[in-house]
């Protein structure tokens, strides 16, 4: 059996407060770009930035990974780019897929 030996962190709360506070106004942020009518790339780089850095935020300090050992991190990181690789995947073959009912 191997020891455990990994401390906790306990976040302050003016820190919660501050990450919180981050979020909400990326969140405003969010409204306000899509309120914007960029064109049709940019609107959604924009909003998928917002997002990214939104979930930085999430992964970072309430799931504790600023504190954490980077191995986790990295595990992360890589779930999501096994995750955008096969949503491209998928959206590659629905896009020279023939239609299975043609009147949709």
């Amino acid at each position: 059996m191997s020891e455990h030996n990994h401390e906790h962190h306990v976040s302050s709360v003016k820190q919660l407060w501050s990450v919180g506070t981050a979020l909400f106004i990326l969140t405003i942020l969010t409204v306000v770009v899509s309120n914007l009518g960029l064109p049709a790339p940019f609107d959604i780089i924009s909003a998928l930035i917002i997002a990214f850095g939104k979930a930085y935020l999430v992964a970072a300090f309430f799931m504790g990974l600023y504190w954490d050992n980077k191995f986790n991190t990295l595990l992360l990181i890589g779930a999501f780019v096994f995750f955008i690789i096969m949503v491209t995947i998928t959206m590659l073959d629905t896009m020279f897929r023939n239609d299975v009912v043609p009147s949709f």
